[in-house]
């Protein structure tokens, strides 16, 4: 870390953000069967492709949840939504949506169509949150978080299918390929630091925070701080998939950013480990002393020592500067867990 007046130097690989006990719904927990994960592969690294084990700042639990092998949760049927018999037409908002385990197709042809559907929709359907509804209250809208599913789905499709996808980007427009490539890199990526769990395992999870009261937060941070929000925003979306994941990781890194209890006490300034505004303050007076903003690689990697994990956060907060939709996309990501029998999803419909 860079030397900053009043930080100290990270030791190196401990820091365990605190959790903070949100007055969110808690979400129940699911045994899953267990799976091996690599220390720093905190559970969040298979969260976005992300769901894999990756230990942030000490061991994020994010990843491995949200790569954990997908849980069949009952959704509601999208398509039965009252508000869409009303819309006119071409924007069937609530429905035809896609169902939570709508079929992903295998030619890059017809991949590459129901994406581009998919991603011009969700787009539309976040600025429709945005300009109607309230994102700084409750949670996001059924066609958000459908449409936000379903493209979370075909990006960790493609991860799994390098040919495929490299078939699939060339059948896009060049700027949906390139955030489709981002995307599958940085879950590609995480999986890669992901150990298969075998036998039963608890993994607490909960609804996270509203999209904007956490982007407020993050702007806070990047104020006090210079770290970038959309780099704040990226580890939080790999570590704990923005707050879904509760539970400590495996080398016991804790809190929404997940960090080991030695560094959240030279860098949690007298903070709760567990509060998501003192976490993003901590994390951002971490990675500040490592480096950042003016060595984000360097800052990263003093955070999780694995360059997939540093490429991974980089890749998506490079999406959300392009685009803030992309940071509301993201916020819907669902949580997966990788298990020797496959991969899961413990939130979402």
């Amino acid at each position: 870390m860079n030397d900053q007046p009043a930080v100290m130097s990270p030791p190196m690989p401990q820091h365990t953000m605190p959790q903070r006990t949100m007055p969110q719904r808690t979400m129940p927990q699911r045994t899953m069967p267990q799976r091996t994960m690599p220390r720093r592969a905190m559970l969040a690294a298979a969260l976005a492709a992300v769901v894999v084990p990756l230990p942030g700042c000490g061991g994020s639990v994010g990843e491995a949840a949200s790569v954990a092998p997908r849980e069949s949760v009952t959704a509601p049927a999208s398509e039965q939504s009252p508000a869409s018999a009303e819309r006119p037409a071409p924007e069937p908002a609530a429905r035809d949506l896609p169902a939570p385990d709508e079929a992903i197709p295998k030619d890059p042809k017809r991949l590459a169509d129901a994406l581009g559907r998919t991603s011009g929709r969700l787009r539309d359907a976040i600025d429709d949150w945005r300009r109607t509804g309230d994102p700084a209250k409750g949670e996001a809208p059924e066609p958000v978080v459908l449409l936000s599913l379903y493209e979370q789905r075909v990006y960790r499709y493609l991860a799994r299918h390098s040919t495929i996808a490299s078939r699939t980007y060339g059948k896009l427009p060049e700027d949906m390929a390139a955030r489709a490539r981002d995307n599958v890199t940085a879950i590609r990526d995480l999986l890669s630091l992901a150990h298969p769990v075998s036998g039963p395992i608890k993994i607490k999870v909960e609804a996270p925070q509203p999209a904007d009261d956490l982007l407020a937060a993050f702007r806070r941070a990047e104020r006090r701080f210079g770290v970038e929000w959309e780099v704040l925003a990226a580890v939080m979306l790999v570590e704990t998939k923005f707050g879904r994941v509760r539970s400590p990781s495996y080398v016991g890194a804790k809190g929404p950013m997940q960090f080991m209890p030695g560094t959240w006490k030279a860098y949690g300034m007298g903070g709760d480990i567990d509060d998501t505004g003192d976490a993003l303050l901590a994390a951002a007076n971490y990675l500040h002393a490592s480096g950042a903003p003016g060595d984000y690689r360097r800052a990263l990697y003093a955070y999780n020592h694995s360059q997939a994990y540093v490429d991974a956060v980089l890749l998506h907060a490079r999406q959300m500067k392009r685009d803030v939709r992309n940071y509301y996309a993201y916020y819907t990501w669902q949580v997966y867990v990788i298990t020797t029998k496959g991969e899961r999803r413990l939130t979402g419909p």
